[in-house]
């Protein structure tokens, strides 16, 4: 299911009791599990590839294993998959859950490609319909993501999601009666997983649209005095059944966002911190249970900005990528702060506020002017025209 939410790579140094997982792709820098990085079609940087095969959601103790565990724990029942490779087809990822051609989630703004058939998993139900054609009834799916997003503290390239499925068998009365149980049992279940989560709290629905779903709900809880999404859901499709080889069977399916829970449930400020290597994060979550993070520092952030005349072809997640690519996750925002027009020629510019701020030391301004003279650099070789 599609998430809301819209995160180092080698020499992690953990804390007892973490152990990474082996990377799945090749170690050549221009390889992503036998594709190559300077494909024409390709859009994955360098960086995003490096998060491949860290698979934070595997690693004991850490907050999102936590989370994903406590899941998995109340679906004991079910089947897991957490170790699905994220590169997948166009058919998996869009084509067989009803994504339409037209739609903007298969855009290269939006999606990141490593040739025109194949893409990193936009989400995890991209694995939906295989699991259905090998006769499995009840499963959960985990695993890392990867949408080319905005940069701020709860935004990154790479999250993890995990989504439920169960199929139903022997249902009796209309079709209408059959709809409403499923979706009276979809209820009934994540209620309780929200109650598993969370403890007692007041929930409501709200009814919502996802291709792959009909009829499609969103489970929003009130945390704080404020009604926050949980997770989306719904009775499946009946052409995803179909697409799976089994027309006629019915069930439901369910998708959430492990590190919004995360951020929530453990107090986490910042979605950067999910893949930090100091000690004094991770060794705040050794019990395995769910406690509030407590902040052990915050450096002072250095602002920089850039401005630019726009093109017909320019798209914010393509300055995204470049920051991000530029600077790794030294970056909490990016911002932005003007938009002017020329009065005489009608050329319109933007001016972006980069804020540069450590998770874990103070920055320099001699390393910050560097990083920003790199991304002006590479603003100026998309052909956009710096002010």
């Amino acid at each position: 299911m599609i998430s809301s939410l819209r995160p180092f790579g080698a020499g992690f140094t953990r804390q007892p009791g973490y152990v990474l997982s082996l990377r799945l792709f090749s170690t050549n820098a221009n390889q992503l599990e036998g594709y190559s990085l300077t494909h024409p079609e390709c859009n994955v940087s360098p960086h995003i590839a490096s998060r491949v095969g860290i698979n934070l959601h595997q690693q004991p103790l850490h907050p999102l294993h936590t989370i994903k565990q406590k899941i998995a724990q109340f679906f004991k029942d079910f089947e897991l998959h957490d170790g699905l490779s994220p590169v997948v087809s166009c058919e998996q990822n869009f084509d067989r859950l009803r994504i339409p051609p037209n739609h903007p989630s298969r855009s290269k703004s939006d999606t990141y490609y490593l040739n025109e058939h194949t893409v990193l998993r936009t989400h995890t139900s991209a694995h939906q319909v295989d699991l259905l054609k090998q006769s499995s009834n009840q499963f959960l799916v985990a695993g890392d993501v990867y949408r080319r997003d905005e940069i701020d503290r709860s935004h990154y390239p790479v999250f993890h999601q995990m989504e439920g499925v169960k199929i139903f068998d022997n249902l009796h009365g209309s079709h209408q009666k059959q709809i409403d149980f499923i979706a009276k049992d979809l209820q009934q279940r994540l209620e309780q997983l929200a109650l598993h989560l969370f403890g007692p709290a007041e929930m409501r629905w709200v009814d919502e649209y996802f291709p792959f779903t009909h009829p499609s709900f969103e489970l929003e809880i009130l945390f704080q005095g404020e009604w926050m999404e949980v997770l989306g859901c719904g009775v499946i499709h009946p052409q995803i059944m179909e697409n799976a080889g089994r027309s006629g069977e019915q069930g439901w399916a369910f998708g959430l966002g492990l590190e919004r829970l995360a951020m929530i449930l453990f107090d986490i400020p910042d979605i950067r911190l999910f893949w930090t290597d100091d000690a004094r994060f991770h060794s705040q979550f050794t019990s395995g249970e769910i406690v509030k993070f407590q902040p052990y520092s915050k450096f002072p952030p250095v602002f920089k900005d850039v401005s630019f005349w726009l093109n017909d072809s320019f798209h914010v997640n393509e300055l995204n990528e470049i920051v991000r690519d530029v600077t790794g996750d030294l970056v909490e925002q990016l911002q932005l702060i003007d938009h002017f027009t020329h009065p005489k020629t009608q050329r319109v510019s933007h001016c972006y506020r980069i804020v540069y701020r450590s998770m874990n030391r103070s920055l320099t301004n001699e390393e910050i002017d560097a990083l920003q003279e790199e991304v002006r650099r590479r603003v100026e070789q998309t052909g956009l025209e710096l002010r």
